[in-house]
């Protein structure tokens, strides 16, 4: 039985431990916030008999073998750190932390400390994108790859108004390549590996972070076009282009239908059955790791996570976008 604590008392919190509830090797034993108050009020909903507002003394617990942490981005990797030293394995919601520096640290704490790290990143793990890399030789020769993730944020109403929440504070990490982009670059740089160069363009707002952007990548015989918003809407679906046909997936963030249309006129639906909350499937490959004692996803591994946070970084670097993060030095202990 894996002991579970959670950092973060916010929404997609509640829809992790959601998805997790089948996973019976799983129990949700402690939750963690800054202010008693929350923590109480958040164990009461989820069953959790643990609260602590202590980060440290919640790493020392000898209650807890695993921890999932969904707090803002900034934090990820300061929290991940400390939990690893002390033992624990961990979930880390992504973008796994804020610049390459940081992912650099995390990998060495996980592999210092021999504990499960892994990046929460649901769509490389989802039953469809395991049917897109099955059915990837059919195309032939790929010559693009293109994603678009571009969702209007409610709280971008609130910013026009004045008021700029987390999503919208560059002292959090945050911004549309963080919360977005990233699920159009992790399921690329699984299927295709690092691009050999890139160039990215974004519209910066007054706060400090990017509302929308876009990214070309070159592979050499292919590239790949990604696009991502938080202050527009897209319904276009993603697309991976070959010689001889093209996979076309309704979602690149959560695929339910995928299909490929050859140049001969023939369609074949490849969609598999995907009957648990999208989040199921990342719980479980994390939980099968520990159980199993292997040390990284095969999928959503270091090297990958790595290679996205390289992409991102470069790709900000060229747009202009800075966090407080990149000018510190120092992680925790």
């Amino acid at each position: 039985m894996i002991r579970l604590a959670t950092i973060g008392t916010n929404w997609i919190t509640q829809e992790f431990l959601q998805a997790a509830q089948p996973i019976s090797n799983l129990v949700l034993t402690a939750v963690y916030s800054r202010t008693e108050e929350k923590a109480k009020e958040f164990a009461e909903k989820t069953g959790a008999k643990r609260i602590f507002t202590d980060l440290e003394e919640m790493a020392k617990s000898d209650e807890i073998d695993a921890v999932y942490i969904a707090s803002p981005n900034s934090l990820h990797a300061e929290q991940a750190i400390l939990l690893m030293n002390h033992g624990k394995h961990v979930l880390c919601e992504k973008p796994l932390a804020s610049n390459v520096r940081e992912v650099n640290a995390i990998i060495e704490a996980a592999q210092k400390n021999g504990v499960v790290f892994m990046e929460a990143m649901k769509t490389t793990l989802l039953p469809n994108f395991q049917a897109i890399r099955k059915h990837l030789h059919k195309i032939g020769k790929v010559r693009r790859y293109f994603a678009a993730y571009c969702q209007y944020s409610s709280r971008y109403d609130a910013y026009k108004q004045g008021t700029i929440l987390n999503a919208f504070n560059p002292a959090f990490s945050n911004g549309a390549l963080m919360d977005l982009g990233i699920y159009c670059l992790y399921p690329m740089v699984v299927l295709f590996g690092k691009p050999q160069s890139l160039k990215a363009n974004s519209v910066m707002l007054e706060s400090g972070v990017d509302g929308e952007g876009s990214i070309v990548l070159n592979y050499g015989d292919m590239d790949a076009v990604v696009m991502y918003s938080k202050i527009t809407n897209s319904y276009i679906p993603a697309e991976i282009q070959g010689e001889e046909g093209s996979i076309v997936i309704d979602a690149i963030h959560t695929p339910t239908k995928v299909e490929i249309r050859y140049r001969d006129g023939r369609v074949e639906d490849i969609t598999e059955p995907q009957p648990q909350h999208p989040m199921y499937y990342e719980a479980l490959e994390w939980v099968e790791l520990i159980l199993n004692g292997k040390r990284q996803s095969e999928t959503n591994s270091h090297t990958h996570s790595l290679i996205t946070a390289e992409v991102m970084e470069e790709a900000r670097k060229q747009t202009g976008l800075r966090f407080p993060a990149d000018d510190q030095t120092t992680l925790c202990r």
